[in-house]
Order: C-alpha cells, then structure tokens, then sequence
C-alpha cells in the first residue's frame, strides 16, 4: 500500500496536523542525531542549532544556523548562556491563534520553531558516576529544561522530543503527512514533561542527601521512576500491573534483570524474587534461596552450588514447589540438573553456562534471569506504601556481626551450634514476623513465618521438619515474651537459640534456657518484617 503525500496545508490534512518547517536542535546525547536532522532537512525543514550540536551536524554534512545567528547574540558563560533568548523562546511558545502573538512576532522579527529537540546534561549519570560536586553541579542543565518544558505546555502547535527513541516515528509522520498529529504531540509532550520532573526529582535528591536533616531524612521527597513494562496482572488476574525501574538505581540492581528464557514475569514473582535475592546476598560462599509467598522455605550453603540448592530444597520439598530460587554463584549444567528435577517457576543466578542454559532449554517455561545475587549492595533507604503516603526508614541490610552477641545462659554454645545460630539468624531477617528459624551449621531444618504469635510461630517451625533436629540452633527475630516458645524448640530438640532481649521476663526465658540445658545468646538488634 503507497504512502499517502500530504502537504502541511493540503485539505486533505488532518485538522489537528501542525506543519514542521523549522526545528530546534540542542542535544548532549547525540546519538543518531545527524541521521535524524540529516532526514528532517531532506524533507525541506530548516533547522538551527547550538554549538556542540552545531559543529556535529556541519561535520555531518547538515546544513545548519547557528543560535547566535538567529539572536545576534553569542552564547556566553562557557556556554551556559546560549538559548535564553526572546527569538528562541518566543518562536517557541508562539500560540499562532492569537493575534497579540503574531503581532509581537511580526514586530520583533521573531520566526516559529515547529519542532523542539533537546537532551539534558547527564546529571544522574555523573552523580552515579561519583564525580565531585562542582562537575555535578557543572551538569545541571538550565537552558534545556526551560526549552522542553516551553515546547510541551505549546503541544498545540511545536513537538517536543526528548528521546533518540522517538526520532523514527516523529521522522515518519514528516515524511508522509509534512507535520505532526496533536496524538503525537500530547505523547511527547507529556514524555517531555515526565524527563523533566524525574531530572528535577534527582537533583533535589542529590542536594537533600547532601543536606543535614535534623531527623536523618529530606523535608520533600521526590521520586523519578521509569516504567519496564507491563506485567501479565497483579497480585490477583483482576488486577493490573506493570513494572517500574527507579531512575537512579544502579544497573546492576535486580530491577535490570536480564531475562535468558521463560515466560513474562508475574507481579508475584518479582516480589518473591526480591526477597530471594536479599537473602541471597547475605551470604558469602556458595549459598541457594527457595522463596514462596514471600517467605524463604529452604535455605542451604555448601562447598559447591550443588551441595547448597540439594540442601536447601530438602529443607521443605513440598514448600519449595513452585518456588523462586536466587542462587548465589555461577549455575553449571550440575546444578541445573538438580534443578531440573523439580517444579520451579524462577532461577535466578549470576551467571549460567553453556551446558546450564541448554538443560533449562528443554523446559522453556522456568524463567531464567541473569542478575548479580553475589553483589552487596550499599545501605539505602527503604519505603513502604500507606494510604495517602509514604513511610521511609533506613533499610535493614547491614550485616550483623554475630561477635556482638552475649551468651546471657549458664551453657556456651558449641562451635557447630553457634554456626547454626548464625545461619538461622541471617535467615530469620528475611522472614515476615513473627519469625522463627531452625537450622542446623549447613541448611534451615523449620521455618516459622508471619504467626500472629511468637509461640505459633515455634510451633509451625518444629512441625514443619523433615529432616531431623540435632545439633540446631533456632533464631527468633525479636524477644520470646513468654517461656512457652522456648519450651517448644527444646523439646523438638533445639539444643541453642539466639534472639534480641528487651522483654519484661527476659530472666524467666533464660532461666527456662538453664533448666532445658540450652544455649541462649542475645543479639544486640531485633529484625522485624512486616
């Protein structure tokens, strides 16, 4: 089918179509830029341009004018001033239905821009980057914002672009129609007015982050997000739901996943997915996660990958079914075997090999993504959503050093003990509260989640075993308010416990410790999960 030809003011034009005879260039980014003015230019578009820009369209073979040729003033300042000009910003914000417009136009010689493109500073990137303040502060774009934002509020007639993305389609509606569709220019425009709120939203949070708050946390918050994509629905079919990245996060955070197989992720999957990897990645060695609703159902470390994932889905098979797995490590074709031999819907590793990517191939459903789960990642913030607003607090990621934990019972723990404590107790964190943990040096044995008591949640730990108790610890995430838990986990065969103080009867929990012949050590912190 031929393309239609339409001239800008044939009346076959669509009512809303606004002609592009005259465009706008400033960018930072320039990729593909000269192929696009290059293309605009054929099309009988004149365009004008700053500087940089400028010099890189003229090497290109584009014909140009310059800013300050169109001002006849010259850009100043080391080029901070170059666009902020009455003949830039009045062809810009020009409404060709008023009158008073077109004369002031008229009188001060000022000719129209149908077309805006601009790109800002990278500011974010140089932040990320680590650069000293004065080069941030150097990559705060005035000019550029000022432009996009005069070009949006006038979609009515100037398209604004902002995104090397959207020069293809913008480039094919000149091409057959001559202009722009207002469809179009609302798109844009509302792209554009999108960029600059995130850019703003990232340098006030550079400058709050730098600012001492006398409580610890910024007067206004200001989030930018960029949205992945959409999901298949919510935490229910009825539901919908898309996925959205955080505009300062860095690229290797699980939300830059890379998808190797599978199916679409669910909205499910990627909150159990975040859990998994947290818990992942506070482990040091070869470690595997097994994660259903939220909550991990197996965990295991080893010597190898193999070891671990085999001991972490013995932990709970029936749990584990269906589960998100994060494996700390690079997965080889051993470990996808394992794998294989059970009902997973997501893996999530480092890095697969060859031989592992060709095993997961034969069952394409099982979604295999490539993300850091080795990475550390730097405490940050962490925020919860509550009607009308927003609860912040520093997120709950830094280590605990088990050496700051006080042996409160007459029995010392022994070193395979106190090896379980510890891997109970980094479980345990991740764990919805109320929280009990059992495990022995290598595997978690019961796992206790979300009771709405601490001794239920005992119960369900020692209930939930298939493999047998000996020479494990139990971790529980804050104080034992009563004896009875304490109780449960000795006579399932828990031999010691480490959990926070700060109950009124805390003497009465470690004596019933002495009187079972249990070790009890006391953390300094508690780690509730709600």
């Amino acid at each position: 089918m031929a393309e239609p030809s339409v001239s800008a003011g044939a009346s076959s034009s669509p009512a809303d179509l606004s002609p592009v005879r005259r465009a706008l260039i400033s960018v930072h980014d320039k990729e593909g830029i000269a192929e696009f003015a290059k293309a605009l230019a054929e099309n009988g578009v004149r365009l004008v341009s700053t500087g940089g820009t400028a010099a890189h369209l003229k090497e290109a073979g584009v014909p140009v004018a310059l800013v300050e040729e169109i001002t006849g003033f010259p850009e100043i300042l080391g080029g901070r001033v170059k666009t902020l000009h009455p003949r830039v910003f009045g062809g810009v914000l020009a409404d060709d239905s008023r009158d008073d417009h077109a004369r002031d136009m008229k009188q001060e010689s000022i000719e129209a821009f149908d077309l805006v493109v601009v790109n800002l500073y990278p500011f974010e990137k140089t932040v990320a980057a680590g650069k000293a303040r004065g080069e941030v502060i150097e990559m705060i774009d005035v000019g550029g914002p000022a432009m996009i934002r005069a070009a949006a509020k006038n979609h009515k007639r100037v398209a604004v672009i902002v995104d090397p993305a959207d020069y293809a389609s913008v480039l094919q509606e000149v091409r057959t129609s001559g202009g722009t569709s207002l469809a179009t220019r609302e798109r844009l425009a509302a792209r554009a007015f999108s960029r600059t709120a995130a850019y703003d939203a990232a340098i006030a949070g550079y400058f709050a982050a730098a600012a001492r708050e006398p409580y610890g946390f910024p007067e206004n918050l200001v989030f930018a997000f960029d949205r992945v994509g959409a999901l298949r629905y919510g935490e229910n079919p009825h539901q919908r739901a898309a996925l959205y990245a955080f505009r300062s996060a860095p690229p290797d955070s699980l939300v830059h996943f890379q998808m190797l197989q599978g199916k679409e992720l669910s909205f499910n999957n990627l909150l159990d997915l975040d859990s998994a990897v947290a818990l992942a990645r506070d482990f040091e060695g070869p470690a595997a996660v097994i994660v259903k609703h939220n909550n991990p159902c197996g965990v295991g470390v080893g010597e190898t990958l193999s070891e671990a994932f085999g001991r972490a889905f013995a932990c709970d098979p029936l749990a584990a079914f269906g589960g998100i797995i994060a494996i700390r490590g690079p997965v080889d074709g051993a470990v996808a075997s394992l794998v294989l031999q059970h009902f997973v819907e997501v893996v999530a590793a480092d890095e697969f090999s060859e031989e592992a990517l060709a095993f997961f191939a034969k069952k394409p459903n099982i979604r295999l993504l490539r993300l850091p789960v080795s990475r550390h990642p730097a405490p940050g913030l962490d925020w919860k959503r509550i009607e009308g607003g927003l609860l912040l607090q520093d997120s709950d990621s830094e280590p605990d050093q088990s050496a700051s934990w006080k042996l409160a019972s007459q029995r010392k723990p022994t070193a395979v003990e106190r090896a379980a404590c510890e891997l109970a107790w980094r479980v345990a964190r991740r764990v919805k509260s109320n929280a009990i943990v059992i495990a022995n040096a290598r595997q978690t044995i019961g796992i206790g989640a979300g009771q709405m008591s601490r001794v239920d949640a005992c119960r369900l730990a020692v209930t939930k075993p298939v493999l047998p108790i000996v020479n494990c610890g139990a971790a529980s995430d804050a104080f034992f308010p009563f004896r009875d838990g304490v109780d449960i986990l000795a006579e399932a065969g828990v031999t010691a416990i480490v959990a926070p103080g700060g109950s009124i009867r805390d003497q009465e929990i470690v004596a019933a410790a002495d009187e079972r012949g249990l070790a009890f050590l006391v953390a300094p912190r508690r780690h509730f999960r709600h």
